[in-house]
């Protein structure tokens, strides 16, 4: 069996990276007790993945992760000690049991969801640009990439994106394949609103896969 869990990442640790999430996971796995299983071989480590890094600098409120079991443990049990052991700005929210034949949570990524706060001076007039930036037929942007930096359409990849409170709400493409980064986006509409970068918070509000009707959900419902 496998446990899957959502996490927080908060503000306090927004800076950390994702290398240092997953060892600080480890650690909190090892001294909670919970029967974590490890792979065989000369070399073994912790069977725990996550189904997308989160950029440094963002806020994370759904994260996902999963742990190989090699014992029995029920979700409530695994969230009360795995959450004594992590820090108040890392707790889980939410765990299940699922089968081991059940699909990779990383390969069934398909978007994302994010608010994205805006500074207060550029709010107003990036809401006054939306529409028309939405309306172009392609945004070009540069993309990293094995081989180097490549140009990149990424308007395919913008599922939604919308005025929401004090920012935008923005539902993005993101696989093995392709994605749409938030930094991208604003990258492109920060230029054709003709302002200079501001200085953006970025909440990673849930991971979404796509279910059997062909709809985005919540990845952890899937």
């Amino acid at each position: 069996m496998r446990m899957l869990a959502t996490f927080r990442k908060d503000e306090r640790i927004r800076h950390i990276g994702h290398l240092d999430i997953l060892r600080a996971m480890q650690r909190a796995l090892r001294r909670s007790g919970i029967p974590a299983d490890y792979s065989k071989g000369f070399n073994p480590h912790m069977l725990l993945t996550f189904a997308s890094a989160l950029s440094v600098g963002a806020v994370g409120q759904r994260e996902i992760m999963e742990v190989s079991l090699a014992g029995e443990i029920e979700p409530e049990e695994f969230m009360t000690r795995l959450n004594a052991a992590l820090p108040p700005e890392m707790q889980l929210t939410s765990a299940r049991l699922i089968e081991d034949t059940h699909p990779a949570t990383m390969s069934m990524v398909s978007a994302a969801r994010y608010h994205i706060a805006l500074p207060d001076g550029d709010r107003k007039l990036i809401e006054e640009k939306l529409s028309a930036y939405l309306e172009q037929t392609e945004i070009i942007t540069d993309r990293k990439t094995k081989s180097g930096i490549k140009p990149c359409d990424i308007r395919p990849l913008i599922y939604d994106l919308r005025v929401e409170d004090d920012g935008l709400f923005a539902e993005l493409a993101l696989t093995e394949r392709e994605s749409c980064k938030p930094a991208m986006l604003l990258t492109t509409l920060y230029a054709f609103a003709g302002l200079e970068p501001g200085r953006c918070r970025i909440i990673r509000t849930a991971l979404l896969g796509t279910d059997a009707s062909g709809r985005r959900v919540p990845l952890e419902d899937l």
